[in-house]
């Protein structure tokens, strides 16, 4: 092989190495959302809401993948449905919509491309960064009502030594998942994720009790009722555990996303 064959060789290497890279995924999410913390303490999928979300994938190559997406969700746990007696006196709720963006690194544990029906399919695991905002609410006879502003455990008001909490927070998705070639263009992937955020108020539950003729005094008769649920003061008093600040809470997205990929010239790699 003369010289001007081996630089064309390795022109049309490089060149299906660099349109693999250029190859873009833009995908539809779709499944569900739960969280784990002080109201659902150890259920993997309780009380799944439905999810949404756009996926775009960037193929680094056959095993590489950068994932950027936005997800939307539903969170919600009951101490009422809860098996321990000591949550169902308890008797906290919440309910709370989840908006997250995020950025992942995926690796395939097989070559895998979309489209190629040599490499058809592949498991994978990821691993990134997010950031996601949270909005706590309680059921009160029907209607929700914003716990934040409410200091239910004493942020923000002049006897407790407390600060509120930030409804945007980060967090690290890592999770595993299986992704196939449809067609041509078209991919399927299937994945569950865990989130591990740094607040333990995803739930508006965390610490202890307080006081409620202070918490009413500054916040109202509405802060003090959704303070304090239970009719057992001997257990509820002020003072008295109502969470475990210790565990941070979860949360969690699992679901399938249909994806589409995107090609041009420059994946056409000349003949050889």
């Amino acid at each position: 092989m003369n010289i001007k064959n081996c630089l064309f060789l390795f022109y049309s290497l490089a060149c299906c190495h660099f349109s693999l890279a250029q190859k873009n995924e833009l995908g539809l999410f779709l499944g569900g959302s739960y969280y784990i913390g002080d109201l659902n303490p150890i259920k993997q999928f309780h009380k799944t809401q439905p999810s949404v979300g756009l996926v775009y994938r960037g193929n680094i190559n056959y095993r590489q993948t950068i994932k950027c997406g936005i997800n939307y969700g539903k969170l919600t746990a009951s101490d009422a449905q809860s098996n321990d007696i000591t949550q169902r006196n308890r008797n906290l709720n919440f309910t709370s919509t989840l908006w997250e963006a995020t950025a992942q690194y995926e690796f395939n544990f097989f070559p895998y491309e979309t489209g190629n029906w040599q490499i058809p399919s592949s498991p994978f695991v990821f691993i990134g960064i997010s950031a996601f905002r949270f909005n706590p609410q309680a059921d009160v006879n029907g209607n929700y009502v914003d716990l934040r502003n409410l200091s239910t455990e004493g942020q923000g008001t002049t006897y407790y030594n407390r600060k509120k909490y930030s409804t945007n927070q980060p967090s690290i998705p890592f999770g595993i998942g299986f992704k196939a070639t449809v067609s041509k263009h078209l991919s399927i992937a299937a994945e569950w994720g865990m989130r591990k955020t740094f607040t333990d108020y995803i739930d508006d539950v965390s610490k202890t009790y307080v006081d409620p003729a202070i918490l009413e005094a500054e916040k109202g008769a509405l802060a003090a009722e959704l303070s304090n649920r239970s009719n057992l003061a001997y257990v509820t008093g002020t003072d008295r555990q109502r969470g475990n600040s210790k565990n941070k809470d979860w949360y969690s997205f699992a679901g399938i996303t249909v994806a589409y990929k995107f090609t041009d010239q420059r994946d056409r790699c000349p003949a050889y």
